[in-house]
């Protein structure tokens, strides 16, 4: 599950950005393109339509297998679809391929969230998530880093694309092999509950306005450093080659041992320190990118880079993740982990957009210094931490 659906995700960010340069296309279109993202943010207003209706399939038993097969089928025909088009010349049709492969991308991983947590007893659920982030980086990897590395081969944008769609439709493998749901509730009695109780719930807590302002905030600096990644690395002089082979690999690697110290760390913090501490930490690694615009291309440097920002933000994504579940109400997971997933993801979407102007009248290294400084409000926020209500523990101060 992990794999499927971590797969989408480049395939309509920063590898689709490669393949917009390529074609010429200006930065401030392709910046604007992190707009397409926003299927990501929304996810939460058709999440409880996903928990109400039950679609049923042969050999696909229970409602969460029955929508990740709706899902999984349509991302492997959009992508085919956008395999076919050309950037340059089909901007419009690009960008609205590019949205319905977020929106069956969002609406896959509103089911798998809630297919993890009913399928994992409650002791499970630490490795359970760490595993699945970790192929979800993996996936991330294949379409990022492999999609280049083919490319920079001499295999064509056409060809790739079409490689992923192939690599997409193994996600019905997955969904036919898993067992059905360990914990099966029913659904809603009607649409109404669906809706309108997941978040009357969360908005009736103490501090609720204040969680959803965190939730968007906290990574804020270190999504909009890694919204150009790619083309960063292509200016400062490095080829494709080189990005998807140095860059991605090791990137991945630092992310997955970033979330699994953040992990062992937080048995020994509380979570209130994790989250001050680890949001320092990736504030802090963009400044990184400062160095390595100022270096060149030389690629130890690169390596030390992304090293340093990659296990900075697995730190940081470790502490936000226990936060976040930990905001869920255990009738509500599916809307309400939906609906702060989506917050988050604003950070890589509508607050990204504007990057490629920024970075085109900034130049890099201002840039860079922008996202850390736009990372403290929500260390700051942190002060009132101890004020949140956790959900069924209204007279309970947060630890």
């Amino acid at each position: 599950m992990g794999l499927a659906s971590g797969l989408p995700l480049k395939l309509i960010g920063d590898t689709l950005q490669t393949w917009m340069k390529q074609e010429h296309v200006d930065y401030t279109t392709i910046g604007l393109f992190a707009l397409v993202g926003l299927p990501y943010n929304l996810k939460f207003l058709w999440a409880p339509i996903m928990d109400r209706l039950v679609p049923t399939f042969p050999g696909f038993r229970g409602r969460r297998k029955g929508w990740l097969l709706i899902t999984q089928v349509a991302l492997v025909l959009a992508l085919v679809a956008l395999a076919n088009s050309q950037p340059a010349q089909q901007l419009s049709a690009v960008a609205a391929l590019a949205i319905v492969v977020a929106f069956f991308s969002a609406s896959q991983d509103v089911v798998s969230d809630a297919f993890r947590a009913e399928s994992l007893e409650q002791a499970e659920l630490g490795l359970g998530n760490a595993l699945h982030i970790s192929f979800y980086r993996i996936a991330m990897l294949i379409s990022g880093a492999g999609a280049l590395i083919l490319v920079g081969q001499g295999i064509s944008w056409h060809v790739v694309y079409l490689l992923m769609a192939a690599l997409m439709a193994m996600g019905v493998v997955g969904t036919w092999l898993a067992p059905p749901a360990l914990h099966n509730a029913p659904p809603p009695r009607n649409l109404q509950e669906a809706v309108v109780e997941p978040f009357r719930e969360f908005m009736g807590r103490r501090g609720a306005w204040e969680v959803l302002a965190f939730a968007v905030l906290y990574k804020l600096g270190d999504m909009l450093a890694q919204a150009l990644p790619t083309l960063f690395y292509l200016d400062v002089g490095f080829s494709l080659t080189q990005i998807g082979t140095v860059t991605k690999f090791v990137g991945t690697g630092a992310i997955i041992l970033g979330m699994t110290a953040g992990g062992a760390l937080m048995l020994r913090l509380s979570l209130k320190r994790a989250l001050l501490i680890f949001g320092i930490l990736q504030g802090v690694s963009s400044l990184a990118y400062v160095w390595l615009a100022h270096a060149g291309p030389r690629l130890s440097i690169l390596a030390l880079t992304v090293t340093l920002e990659n296990l900075c933000y697995g730190l940081g994504l470790a502490a936000l993740m226990t936060f976040l579940m930990g905001q869920c109400h255990t009738k509500y997971t599916a809307t309400q982990f939906a609906l702060l997933s989506s917050l988050t993801a604003l950070t890589r979407t509508v607050l990204a957009a504007p990057a490629g102007s920024l970075v085109k009248h900034w130049g890099w290294s201002n840039y860079f210094l922008f996202c850390t400084v736009i990372a403290v409000p929500g260390l700051l926020m942190l002060m009132r931490f101890d004020h949140w209500a956790k959900p069924e523990a209204e007279e309970a101060p947060a630890k």
